[in-house]
């Protein structure tokens, strides 16, 4: 990445690049089909280098949503650029577990990203994220993790709930950065996932590494991935109208993208709500029939609109006295009825 007059310019290699669509992409949507072409884009960046013309589809301009038919030829004439992303103030309440002047842990809930992510405008990339939400209510963060992520020394997925710490200086954050490294933090996670494991307890180990084909997901299938350690303890065992779950305790050793989602799923049991990683949409009653419709208790089809996963404990050392901290968090109110619904 190189920042040119302001802009950041979004490079995937020597230009021009030349493709040809084969017989086995026809069907394909021209912007998927360039994700899995061009290395190290995801397909929001794709979208962004359509826009601005810098594909070209038997020499004319294309929309990213055309369908290839196989043997087009396809011209990527130079690199996309976007206005750089800022963080802003914004007035969002936060649930405060605990603050002092050099730290504050939150209860970041689902939905919300931590920081700026790829959208394709200004507001879409920026508003609504917990940085934003932090810097209103804190003023004064750590710059340790640069302007778009002030005080975050880890972070969690957009439809993960749960604790997160913030460093408010920069000592703090490298104090706490270093116990990151350490793997002295310890975090515990609660999830509900499809199905019933085959053992109690266990440890997956798989490395992860990110999916050729779709860019947005993470893999355990490649050769070469960082490695990744996820322990897992089954808390209950639900035998439920709408299928067998598990109700899961986690603690992971190392914090990759996605990592708990995509090792419960290298396991053929997804967390449910993840659609990304194979968990069903909907889920639907096994004895319809006794599903009376004047019975609104027995839904013929409920769904989560979030993942099913959720950061409920932290223990670490304050970063300035060394002082052990132990938080936690109890399941939202989201979670706690759906466990409710099924019955658990």
């Amino acid at each position: 990445m190189i920042v040119k007059t302001g802009y950041i310019v979004l490079q995937v290699g020597t230009f021009p690049k030349d493709l040809v669509v084969g017989a086995d992409d026809a069907g394909q949507r021209l912007d998927q089909f360039l994700t899995t072409q061009l290395d190290g884009l995801s397909r929001a960046r794709v979208q962004q280098l359509i826009s601005q013309g810098q594909v070209l589809v038997d020499d004319s301009n294309a929309r990213a949503s055309l369908r290839l038919r196989g043997g087009e030829r396809i011209a990527v004439l130079g690199s996309a650029s976007l206005p750089p992303s800022r963080a802003m103030a914004e007035g969002i309440p936060l649930d405060i577990v605990f603050e002092d002047s050099d730290l504050a842990v939150v209860n970041k809930p689902a939905g919300m990203m931590v920081h700026a992510g790829a959208g394709p405008t200004e507001d879409e990339r920026n508003r609504g994220t917990l940085v934003n939400a932090l810097l209103h209510h804190f003023r004064q963060l750590s710059s340790v993790g640069g302007e778009l992520r002030p005080g975050i020394v880890h972070r969690l997925d957009k439809a993960t709930s749960g604790l997160i710490i913030v460093a408010k200086n920069n000592e703090s954050h490298q104090q706490l950065a270093r116990q990151f490294v350490r793997r002295q933090v310890k975090k515990k996670y609660l999830a509900l996932v499809q199905g019933w494991l085959k053992q109690g307890r266990g440890t997956i180990s798989s490395s992860i590494s990110r999916d050729r084909v779709r860019r947005t997901r993470m893999t355990t299938r490649r050769a070469g991935g960082r490695e990744a350690i996820t322990h897992y303890t089954v808390q209950r065992k639900l035998d439920s109208p709408y299928g067998k779950f598990s109700l899961l305790e986690l603690q992971i050793d190392t914090g990759r993208t996605h990592q708990i989602r995509v090792h419960l799923a290298s396991l053929g049991h997804p967390v449910v709500g993840d659609t990304l990683y194979g968990a069903r949409r909907e889920l639907r009653r096994s004895d319809q029939r006794s599903a009376s419709r004047s019975d609104s208790s027995k839904e013929t089809t409920i769904s989560l609109l979030r993942n099913f996963l959720h950061a409920a404990e932290l223990q670490f050392q304050h970063p300035r006295t060394g002082a052990p901290l132990s938080f936690s968090a109890p399941l939202p109110r989201e979670l706690a009825g759906f466990l409710l619904r099924l019955g658990g």
